[in-house]
């Protein structure tokens, strides 16, 4: 089957294959996005099948199928207790873009600047392994965090609490993000070094985004969970590229 989409134009293909799959996901009863994210999701699909094939794709797709499934996890408790995401999970536009604006960006550079090729692929899965992260610490944390501290003073907060952490989303989140950078690597998008990048660019930038949270997001309006999102993908993108220039002389 692959074989077939890569004997066809491949914005084509991506946008034939991501309105199938997409078709299938529209129909599943616990809607995962609602109709306005479908569109962009299809969007988002082309975009990276166009410039990074199917090993790109499987990449977000993995985030994504991951990425709802653990906001589902003891949906009914947090919305009793007014913490659940809104909507019951399902994503909009705002939270596609939010979530992989960095990594269509990084995807894209690999299309317009060719010789950056290794860092602007180590940018886009470390982006998604960062947000995978973010999203796991959150709701695990949410779901089965036994006690919960404000990142910056480090006193016990309800859970929910933006800029909330608990040592069981942490290491949740950890896994999580290794995993995405293992998918990275089985696809040769990454190297093996790039795995130990991933992973510490998802804890730095998880973290930093819970200190956003902590600090910041009350006082600006337009300081929204997605915008703090990009913020972290970015972060975590860009520290990843770093490391990489750092401790394996990569630079382009």
């Amino acid at each position: 089957m692959l074989e077939l989409f890569n004997t066809i134009n491949p914005w084509l293909a991506g946008g034939a294959l991501n309105a199938a799959l997409l078709t299938l996901v529209d129909r599943i009863p616990n809607k995962l996005l609602t109709p306005a994210g479908i569109r962009h999701a299809w969007l988002l699909g082309v975009i990276i099948w166009g410039t990074l094939g199917w090993p790109g794709y499987l990449v977000v797709g993995f985030y994504f199928i991951v990425g709802s499934g653990v906001t589902r996890i003891g949906i009914k408790q947090k919305q009793v207790q007014g913490i659940a995401e809104k909507r019951s999970g399902a994503r909009g536009p705002e939270n596609v873009w939010g979530s992989a604006l960095i990594g269509a960006l990084c995807s894209l550079g690999v299309l317009l600047l060719p010789a950056w090729s290794y860092l602007l692929c180590l940018g886009y899965v470390a982006s998604f392994s960062t947000k995978l992260s973010d999203t796991t610490a959150s709701e695990i944390g949410k779901a089965y965090g036994k006690r919960t501290f404000l990142i910056t003073t480090l006193q016990p907060v309800p859970r929910g609490t933006e800029g909330a952490i608990s040592l069981e989303g942490t290491l949740a989140g950890m896994v999580s993000s290794i995993l995405v950078a293992i998918v990275g690597w089985s696809v040769n998008l990454i190297d093996m070094p790039g795995i130990f990048w991933c992973a510490i660019a998802s804890f730095i930038a998880t973290n930093l985004e819970s200190v956003i949270g902590a600090t910041l997001q009350s006082k600006y309006t337009w300081l929204t969970n997605e915008v703090v999102n990009i913020f972290n993908t970015l972060i975590g993108a860009i520290v990843a590229m770093i490391l990489a220039v750092v401790f394996q002389r990569v630079l382009i």
